[in-house]
């Protein structure tokens, strides 16, 4: 399936919604670059992401981690998201890989406190919104890629 992990690969290019997509170390099964949030508190920064294809894709769905700290309730220390989409209950093999992007991206947009990989930051984000904000935001400014210029 590399076929479709290619033409997957051209569709994340032309995205708006990441930058500089990419094989890692020329391994079109792993690809990596930065996503873009739209919204505050990330909306400051650029988040490195990798995405992992198993063997058997499309059959099985890609893996995405983030690379880049995120003050994030769908996120956990490690980067592994809480991604609905990407379970075996919920991937159909017609879905593109652009589409997990988007989803990840979505999440990053919108933080809802029912995908929980960090239950404290969920509770702060349904109890204490603003000090939920405050924190992202510092955590972005510390931690985030600066956002690339739109026009390279």
């Amino acid at each position: 399936m590399a076929g479709r992990i290619a033409k997957d690969l051209e569709e994340a290019r032309r995205w708006e919604g990441a930058h500089d997509v990419r094989p890692l170390d020329g391994n079109v099964r792993r690809w990596g670059g930065l996503l873009l949030p739209n919204n505050p508190p990330y909306n400051t920064g650029a988040f490195r992401f990798e995405l992992t294809f198993p063997l058997n894709y499309p059959l099985e769905p890609p893996c995405a981690t983030l690379r880049t700290p995120i003050y994030h309730p769908s996120v956990d220390l490690e980067g592994r998201v809480c991604q609905p989409l990407t379970t075996q209950v919920h991937w159909e093999p017609t879905t593109r890989a652009v589409r997990v992007l988007q989803d990840l991206l979505l999440q990053l947009d919108s933080p809802d406190p029912q995908r929980v990989m960090r239950p404290d930051v969920a509770r702060e984000l349904q109890e204490r919104p603003e000090e939920f904000r405050r924190r992202a935001e510092e955590h972005t400014r510390l931690h985030a890629e600066p956002r690339p210029d739109p026009r390279t």
